[in-house]
């Protein structure tokens, strides 16, 4: 299956392209040796914000309708340097206007805070802020156009197991023909932050076909067949094993069974 990449229409040409990912480094050993757990690691792509490899920014929620974001530089590469923070405040009870205060750390010049609110808003969905209370929501580098049929269910990425974790709120749009940016809506508690650098994901994309699934019950001939190829795959697995040098026993009888049916396939 071909999708189709366009870059971000704010940003374009700043960013890493979407990939696979089966590791996830901050899991055990043993995690990372589970052939499955690899395979619903790089269901689909990660993505990644439209930032260069010397640029970061945090969001943040100090609650009560206010969000604060900041823009950061590495020039050198020896230390990072605040450029400015922008602090939004919602109006209560969602009357009213929402204020930007921007705050500069280098010398004011003309148009600079005009120019920091439109580089926020290449980073983040401004309007989106607090809905619901505590969201946030960040832009990606890249957005797909699935073929006919196919959706794109936008997430945050999965298998990450070091905490906090925002829970994020999961989307799934018609891309064949509707033309969406790619989001990812994060969930924060007043005081917590979540940063964005060059490498670090900011959420997981999975192509999915729209056909309806429907279900049947299993037949008593199929039911018997699954249950011998079951207990033959077991049997299987467990005369094929292998040991680490840290003394961890695993079997590697799934990853060659998956591969041997890829090659036939």
């Amino acid at each position: 299956m071909e999708v189709i990449l366009f870059p971000n229409p704010r940003r374009p040409g700043i960013g890493m392209r979407p990939k696979k990912e089966a590791q996830r480094p901050l899991l055990p050993q043993h995690a990372r040796l589970c052939p499955v757990l690899e395979a619903g690691s790089s269901l689909g792509a990660l993505v990644y914000p439209s930032l260069a490899k010397n640029e970061q920014f945090q969001i943040g929620y100090e609650g009560e309708g206010i969000y604060q974001f900041g823009y950061s530089i590495n020039p050198t590469g020896a230390k990072w340097e605040q450029l400015f923070t922008i602090t939004y405040r919602l109006a209560m009870g969602a009357i009213g206007m929402r204020t930007e205060d921007v705050k500069l750390m280098v010398p004011e010049t003309p148009g600079f805070k005009d120019a920091a609110r439109t580089m926020a808003r290449m980073f983040i969905a401004v309007d989106d802020l607090g809905t619901p209370a505590g969201a946030v929501t960040l832009r990606g580098a890249f957005n797909f156009q699935t073929p006919p049929g196919w959706d794109t269910v936008y997430s945050s990425v999965i298998n990450q197991s070091e905490r906090p974790i925002a829970p994020a709120l999961v989307i799934r749009v018609e891309t064949d023909w509707y033309v969406h940016d790619s989001e990812f809506r994060y969930i924060l508690a007043p005081g917590e932050t979540i940063s964005a650098s060059h490498s670090l994901p900011v959420g997981q994309v999975f192509f999915v076909p729209r056909e309806e699934t429907s279900f049947r019950d299993g037949t008593e001939q199929e039911i018997t067949e699954r249950q011998k190829t079951s207990k033959q795959f077991f049997d299987e697995k467990a005369a094929n094993k292998i040991r680490t040098p840290y003394g961890l026993e695993y079997s590697p009888h799934y990853q060659r069974k998956s591969r041997e049916n890829n090659k036939e396939s």
